[in-house]
């Protein structure tokens, strides 16, 4: 698995959010600047993550994005489906079921996409979060959260 600017960006915005005290919105221009991201594209990534149902968009002068529901129950897996990135460790292909080689290497593929997925969706934004507070704080660093 591969993960791309799309799917990058997507979890920086999402831990931004996390990180805004009491869930209230942020702007698309504070996120950007606050992530180091390009403000047209994060726009775009931010409607995927809407309609997908894990932010909310807040009209008025105060306005912005916010988190649809707690970032524990938001999961890692949840966020990059959204935005379109697969975990699909290979091109389908078709075991040969006359060489051993292949059905075992098939079959520890299998094993291998099965347990990513899995673990992209037990780690919640919540747990992300929390590991980045340790490295920054392991490392001396202030709280300003950029990832």
């Amino acid at each position: 698995m591969k993960l791309t600017t799309r799917g990058h960006y997507s979890v920086k915005a999402m831990l931004a959010l996390a990180l805004q005290p009491d869930n209230k919105p942020a702007s698309v221009k504070a996120i950007a600047q606050s992530q180091n991201l390009p403000a047209p594209y994060l726009e775009k990534l931010l409607l995927e993550l809407r309609r997908a149902g894990l932010v909310r968009a807040v009209r008025g002068r105060v306005g912005g994005y916010q988190l649809a529901r707690a970032a524990s129950q938001i999961s890692l897996g949840q966020i990059l489906e959204a935005v379109g990135e697969t975990v699909e460790p290979l091109p389908q292909r078709q075991r040969n079921a006359k060489q051993a080689e292949d059905w075992v290497t098939f079959t520890l593929w299998n094993h291998l996409h099965q347990k990513l997925k899995e673990a992209l969706y037990n780690i919640s934004l919540e747990d992300l979060y929390y590991d980045a507070r340790s490295w920054q704080a392991s490392q001396g660093q202030q709280t300003n959260f950029i990832v």
